[in-house]
């Protein structure tokens, strides 16, 4: 038996690991599960290579707690440790055995990672880590190692026969939680969900049917319970894959989930080495929910499901996987932030979803009309955020319109060009975000023959002043925010039927006797007889301001509910009925019933304002 002093750079490195190695200590057990995945690697490799002869057999690692003794058991039979290996790997702390073999075998060999402290975050959960490790060289004694928390261990010869390594953690008082089957399960399903050997924790019972009738017997059997896929699908060639298979992974990946829209599998290896596939889901309007559904993997070990320095912001709502061993395992947002490989997948992932919609858009446009509504705010958010996924998707983004037609911006335009160009030769898009509370300035719109779009999505607002900056020759407009004659503004104008005098007179008694429109104002035209009496008209610029202020939850103050009124001076009821009215009092009820008429249409009269409505009417019909 021999003692030692692990070889440290600082002479009380152990407080620190187990204080700050990780900010989560659960991050232990995918370390020490990643480097039994090495060693089985390794032996897999040395196996190929013809350096070993014997028989692999059963690769399962194996995880096992012990509550009686406080013990948590990690076995692989991987590829082990002579005693000098022992003092190479483990007392030479932040030597990583995996970057040595890469180098010597790296055409042949998949090795998760240069681990470094790896094996150290053991010890941020247990008081003694016991290792014990037989060389896969049948002439080399297997070894105890042992040490208890500071830089001295123990190293003596072990009665172990089998080829591998088993690391016994002795489980803390404040790491209880480590020895209870329901906690590492859930650690085994977050971290180690698809790495390439199969892991067994314990034992599930499957039951199978014999016979048919009375003789149908139930048969049930103890078999081994494997936590993870070793060859998720990810890592396979497309062409090998159904629809199917995509479709079954998605719901390993999230169960009980509707089907996704589409997919994308991602297979690069220059300049970069990346797979993966990413989900196009459903997503119903419920963006917060949707995040933080893409996991990132180097060699299918779990790193992080925050990745957004690695996927286009506008990506953030899709799901799946990305796997790419360029990047580190031990991952910090610092280095996300600078890496050049990190900053060229990220150009990738935008271009291969750019691609894919393209090539929906050529192939099946129909199909693709269909998936529009799911689709519509990843690419108007990528048209707003990034520039050159903007210039591609200008060529396949859509406006549907009223009518349920779905056109590119281009086709757009020449629909209707001929009659929504206004006087200063600017293209006008009329559009409704309410299209059941504006029923009737739509109709007012489409009686003028105008074509009317739908956009009430929560983005939409930023997606048309984006369409407005970056084309210069549109401007979109609300069906609310102005009289129909005036929406799409021309040179020509009616006359009004009143003389100036009498449109003074019906202007000073809507002034004083209409209240509560804000900042707003009062204002005559000459309008079409069959146009309504009162208009409530809200301007664009200021309602898209208090919408974005909204969105982004600012105070509302800046901008306060206002409306404008615009009377039609050559409805009847203004023109024959207010104007011949012999009492001021009159004159001054029948305007406030307009308005209120007026705010009805607007879906702005609601409480104690509607009740008095309703009770005035009533004492009109009287």
């Amino acid at each position: 038996m021999s003692k030692g002093n692990i070889s440290v750079q600082a002479e009380n490195i152990f407080p620190i690991i187990k204080k700050f190695l990780y900010s989560d200590h659960e991050i232990f057990l995918r370390e020490l599960i990643s480097n039994a995945v090495d060693a089985t690697t390794k032996i897999k490799t040395l196996t190929l290579k013809g350096e070993v002869k014997e028989e692999l057999g059963d690769l399962k690692i194996e995880i096992k707690i012990d509550s009686e003794a406080k013990t948590l058991h990690i076995i692989d039979k991987g590829i082990g440790m002579s005693e000098e290996e022992v003092n190479k790997y483990l007392n030479q702390m932040a030597f990583s055995s995996a970057e040595e073999f890469l180098s010597k075998y790296k055409d042949d060999a998949t090795i998760i990672g240069h681990f470094g402290l790896g094996f150290y975050s053991a010890f941020m959960v247990a008081d003694k880590v016991d290792v014990i490790t037989k060389s896969y060289q049948t002439d080399v004694p297997a070894v105890l190692w042992s040490c208890d928390g500071n830089p001295e261990y123990t190293i003596d010869t072990y009665d172990k026969t089998q080829r591998g390594t088993e690391i016994i953690l002795h489980i803390n008082d404040e790491s209880k939680e480590y020895l209870t089957e329901s906690r590492i399960n859930e650690l085994l399903n977050k971290y180690c969900k698809f790495l390439p050997v199969e892991i067994k924790f314990g034992t599930k019972t499957t039951t199978e049917y014999e016979g048919e009738g009375e003789d149908k017997k139930e048969i049930k059997t103890e078999v081994d319970n494997i936590v993870n896929n070793p060859n998720p699908i990810w890592k396979m060639k497309p062409g090998d894959l159904t629809d199917e298979d995509y479709k079954k992974f998605y719901n390993e990946l999230h169960p009980f989930s509707q089907p996704p829209l589409f997919w994308i599998h991602l297979n690069i290896d220059y300049p970069f080495n990346l797979t993966g596939i990413l989900y196009f889901p459903k997503i119903n309007n419920n963006f917060e929910v949707q995040k933080n559904k893409i996991q990132l993997y180097s060699n299918q070990v779990f790193i992080t499901d925050d990745v957004k320095e690695i996927v286009p912001e506008f990506l953030m709502l899709l799901h799946g996987v990305i796997d790419s061993p360029d990047i580190p395992l031990n991952v910090s947002r610092s280095y996300l932030q600078s890496d050049s490989n990190v900053k060229k997948i990220n150009t990738y992932i935008s271009k291969k979803v750019s691609e894919k919609l393209q090539s929906l858009f050529e192939t099946d446009r129909s199909g693709y009309e269909d998936k529009w509504k799911e689709i519509a705010t990843f690419v108007k958010y990528g048209m707003i955020s990034d520039e050159k996924f903007n210039e591609k998707a200008i060529s396949y983004a859509l406006l549907k319109n009223l009518d349920g037609g779905y056109f590119t911006i281009e086709e757009y335009k020449a629909k209707v060009k001929d009659l929504q160009t206004d006087k200063h030769n600017k293209l006008i898009f009329l559009y409704s975000n309410d299209v059941k509370g504006q029923h009737s300035y739509i109709k007012a719109a489409r009686d003028y023959g105008f074509d009317i779009l739908e956009m009430d999505t929560i983005i939409d607002n930023h997606f048309m002043q984006h369409l407005e900056y970056k084309g210069g020759d549109v401007t979109f407009v609300r069906v609310d925010s102005e009289t129909p004659d005036n929406l799409v503004q021309k040179e020509d104008k009616k006359e009004s039927v009143l003389s100036q005098a009498e449109q003074d007179k019906v202007k000073d008694i809507f002034t004083k006797s209409v209240k509560n429109i804000g900042t707003g104002h009062i204002e005559l035209k000459a309008l079409s007889p069959t146009d309504h009496p009162i208009t409530i008209t809200k301007p664009e610029f200021m309602r898209r301001m208090k919408e974005m202020q909204a969105m982004q939850g600012m105070d509302m103050g800046m901008f306060p509910d206002s409306h404008n009124v615009v009377i039609n001076t050559n409805h009847p009821l203004i023109a024959d009925k207010l104007i011949k009215m012999k009492s001021e009092e009159k004159k001054a009820d029948f305007a406030n019933y307009l308005h209120d008429l007026a705010l009805l249409n607007q879906n702005m009269l609601s409480g104690e304002e509607l009740s008095l409505f309703i009770a005035r009417s009533l004492e009109f019909v009287k």
